[in-house]
């Protein structure tokens, strides 16, 4: 399986994301599963290039400069099966596009915690969460979403509200999702918004969790 990493910022460029690049390559090379391209531009968002890869993973952050064609190669990509793995600032994209937001389920509406919070595992089967036990506790930047419903997606992991002062929230529900997946046309899009400190993608559970979402977008799990 031949996966391709887009990590191009415009505006605010997280930190880890060249260590993301680095773990990403490492973790193709070592679970044997998929062989890893990664790229800080767009050049290859395109029909043409789409075509030689399984699964797109998206770290983007901004309203990249990618014109109607690009938009309508990379919906296009997962719309006809392909898969899409959304990392933290994947929601932090594309605003002013409204289909991206669909895909993908959501949008950044905030990050008003920054601390160790604990996650709740609602789905503890699947190949992305089922090595995360019932719950966890982390250290991670988390982000609150907007444009986002959890009838339209399958909830994998959600922030334990007590585990913070939920004041400090955005949403009147405060129902917080921190990874969900759904299928997009004959693709499937699954997003995790973990990732934010550079030592996280040091940590084997968190690799083991991003190479999970890989396999499930890749229809290898």
């Amino acid at each position: 399986m031949r996966v391709l990493m887009s990590r191009h910022s415009e505006g605010w460029e997280h930190t880890y994301l060249p260590h993301a690049e680095v773990a990403i390559k490492k973790l193709g090379k070592e679970s044997g599963v998929f062989e890893a391209v990664t790229t800080a531009r767009s050049k290859l968002i395109n029909a043409k290039d789409l075509a030689g890869f399984d699964v797109l993973i998206f770290a983007a952050t901004g309203e990249l400069p990618i014109d109607d064609s690009q938009k309508q190669a990379l919906l296009d990509f997962v719309r006809d099966g392909k898969g899409f793995v959304g990392i933290h600032n994947a929601t932090d994209a594309f605003y002013q596009w409204p289909d991206y937001g669909e895909m993908l389920g959501g949008y950044f509406a905030g990050h008003p915690w920054n601390e160790e919070v604990t996650v709740k595992v609602e789905d503890t089967q699947h190949p992305a969460t089922c090595m995360l036990g019932e719950s966890f506790k982390v250290v991670d930047e988390i982000y609150t979403m907007k444009n986002w419903d959890r009838s339209k997606t399958h909830v994998l992991m959600s922030l334990d509200n007590n585990s913070v002062d939920i004041s400090k929230g955005t949403r009147e529900d405060h129902d917080y999702a921190m990874g969900w997946c759904h299928e997009y046309g004959e693709g499937r899009v699954i997003y995790t918004a973990l990732g934010h400190p550079d030592e996280l993608w040091e940590q084997d559970w968190f690799m083991e969790h991003i190479l999970g979402c890989i396999k499930w977008a890749g229809r290898l799990a």
